[in-house]
């Protein structure tokens, strides 16, 4: 069948928060499929904070956007054509062509799910990248033991939201995290579990950190960078674990400033490691075991935000950059199948 499509270039590169003039809409027709290929019809798309990164054209561990053509992301939807025979029409699967309604792929670049009741979205976020981010910063590469105490920056996002659970259900003495709304505060202890929180857009990140680890804490998994990073330095214990998986607070701003205290990790013998997720594939098996048990025992708590269609991708990708979301940022584009 012949498809015409919409989806998103990138028409300029952006120098502060993304802006309509970043976007171009497009609407093309999509090429014949060839032997193993499949055509997928988008259900849900993903914005991520790395995604801002690769608007700009710098070298990193993923290749920037490029100008003029479609971005990509994570997305799940349902295969209405195929010429694969691991993925019959009626599919529901994973792939890396996000940002529009339409897409043709080989078959090997699509991963074959089972909802099992739960919704498409999950796929993208719990069960998904953001999940198995929190995974592994948390257990494999901080190295999380029960009854210690763990500090989570961005802890109302997608990420942070699932590290500080994953924390809690995994035996710490102490969770805290930090969020830019009272809302939000409020969420992170009362539904999520979490020990205390603080709204760092009361400032003096510094004090009201100290405030919530008078004894010190453990692990610092950190999605901002900046402030709490310098916050973290100053106040976790000797010999401290920090997971640095974003900064978010620069990803913005043409001048980010970086902590003025980084000594502090040589005093305190700090291990500080930045990961990719993409590294850590040997634990996922645990983790699906372990977060699917949590998840149907209802000790997991998950949450998301959604905008609707195509054309609120780029609004969906500001709030999420601007704080606008809690848990896990999505755009839906139709509903799940029913059969």
């Amino acid at each position: 069948m012949t498809i015409t499509t919409r989806e998103i270039h990138l028409a300029q590169r952006p120098t502060a928060l993304p802006g309509p003039e970043t976007y171009r809409f497009v609407e093309r027709e999509l090429r014949e499929l060839r032997d193993g290929d499949v055509l997928v019809e988008n259900i849900v798309l993903t914005v991520d904070p790395y995604m801002r990164p690769r608007m700009n054209d710098v070298k990193s561990y993923v290749p920037p956007f490029k100008l003029d053509h479609a971005l990509d992301g994570g997305a799940v939807g349902v295969v209405v054509e195929s010429r694969s025979e691991a993925l019959p029409v009626g599919s529901i699967v994973s792939h890396g062509l996000g940002w529009r309604e339409h897409a043709v792929l080989a078959g090997q670049y699509a991963k074959r799910i089972e909802l099992n009741g739960l919704p498409s979205s999950y796929f993208l976020g719990v069960l998904g990248m953001p999940g198995m981010t929190a995974w592994a910063g948390l257990f494999d590469v901080a190295g999380f033991q029960p009854g210690e105490s763990v500090f989570v920056s961005a802890a109302a996002g997608a990420v942070g939201s699932l590290v500080g659970q994953f924390a809690r259900l995994g035996g710490a003495e102490r969770v805290v995290g930090s969020a830019g709304s009272a809302g939000k505060v409020a969420l992170l202890v009362d539904e999520l579990g979490f020990d205390a929180a603080i709204n760092y857009r009361d400032g003096d990140v510094m004090g009201q950190v100290g405030a919530a680890f008078p004894d010190g804490f453990d692990v610092y998994f950190d999605n901002v960078g900046g402030d709490h990073l310098e916050a973290a330095l100053e106040h976790i214990n000797e010999r401290g674990r920090m997971a640095l998986c974003g900064s978010i607070s620069g990803y913005n701003d043409p001048n980010p400033t970086g902590p003025r205290n980084m000594f502090k990790a040589v005093g305190k013998r700090l291990t500080m490691r930045g990961f990719i997720v993409g590294d850590h594939e040997h634990v996922r098996p645990e983790f699906e075991r372990k977060v699917g048990q949590w998840l149907r025992s209802g000790e997991l708590t998950y949450r998301e935000t959604a905008w609707e269609g195509l054309d609120a991708m780029p609004d969906a990708f500001v709030g999420l950059l601007t704080g606008k979301n809690t848990g896990k940022a999505i755009v839906r584009l139709r509903e799940d199948p029913t059969s």
